[in-house]
């Protein structure tokens, strides 16, 4: 059982190890393995384990229910939201966060469009939220990332909605490109919201403390099988950036709408 233990806590160091920027799937692994300390066999850690994922994932749409609830407040009648990479429901379960946002606000009977920016260098703007929001009958447009300033300046955008994956007091780490989309939304007086669960927020981190992890290099020199780029070419390819507060007008959780600057203790209350 000590051996068993052992090799849990090391599988999940490295599960970690592979979002050092993110906050959720640490904290979540730290959950399930909180969960099966009591455990006294083989079974009873595969049965707690699966319970609790079971229970994570339940939580999560509840979470991401009240988040859009609260959220589609914020948007009016007619507004077409522009949002970067995907944060729907197959980045959560079942609703989403800032596509969640979306989902509660159409339910509330409003009528309300998206610009997905394609959100290189894995497109999961492109890929991922187009097909998604079709699915649901969303009306979604797809935009080159390039093109999010001058969409803004043409008015056809009036809120910016993002998620997040991990949130210190100075700033929000989210997929590289949305500090450039938070820069843009300051310029045109354009509403930058951030929909994220208490769960990514790290108050004890600020943005010289958290290590951005780099994606592979290949990711900008190809295009799957389609070379792109000098195979040789030296690559800068972090996988977030980070937005600071000033740049964010509100952040949208489970618990509320909450204005910067924010205390810690304001969310947990």
């Amino acid at each position: 059982m000590e051996s068993m233990t052992k090799d849990l806590k090391v599988a999940a160091k490295a599960l970690k190890s592979t979002r050092p920027t993110a906050v959720n799937l640490a904290w979540g692994v730290d959950r399930v393995l909180n969960a099966i300390s009591d455990a006294f066999d083989f079974r009873g850690i595969r049965d707690i384990a699966l319970q609790e994922a079971r229970d994570i994932a339940e939580e999560d749409i509840e979470t991401n229910k009240l988040i859009g609830k609260y959220g589609a407040k914020l948007l009016k009648d007619g507004d077409t939201v522009l949002t970067h990479c995907n944060a729907g429901r197959l980045a959560c379960v079942d609703w989403g966060t800032a596509l969640g946002v979306v989902r509660s606000a159409i339910a509330d009977g409003k009528e309300i469009k998206v610009l997905a920016c394609e959100t290189r260098p894995l497109n999961q703007g492109s890929r991922i939220t187009t097909w998604e929001l079709m699915q649901d009958k969303i009306p979604v447009t797809l935009i080159a990332d390039s093109m999010a300033g001058w969409a803004m300046r043409q008015g056809l955008v009036n809120s910016v909605l993002v998620g997040a994956d991990r949130i210190t007091q100075d700033v929000v780490f989210n997929k590289i490109g949305t500090y450039t989309h938070s820069i843009l939304a300051r310029e045109h007086e354009i509403p930058f919201y951030v929909a994220a669960p208490v769960s990514t927020f790290d108050f004890e981190g600020w943005e010289g403390s958290i290590k951005i992890e780099m994606r592979n290099p290949d990711e900008l020199r190809f295009a799957g099988c389609q070379q792109l780029a000098p195979e040789d070419v030296p690559v800068y390819n972090p996988a977030f950036d980070a937005t600071p507060m000033e740049n964010v007008t509100a952040l949208i959780t489970e618990r509320g709408v909450f204005y910067p600057p924010i205390l810690l203790d304001e969310v947990l209350v």
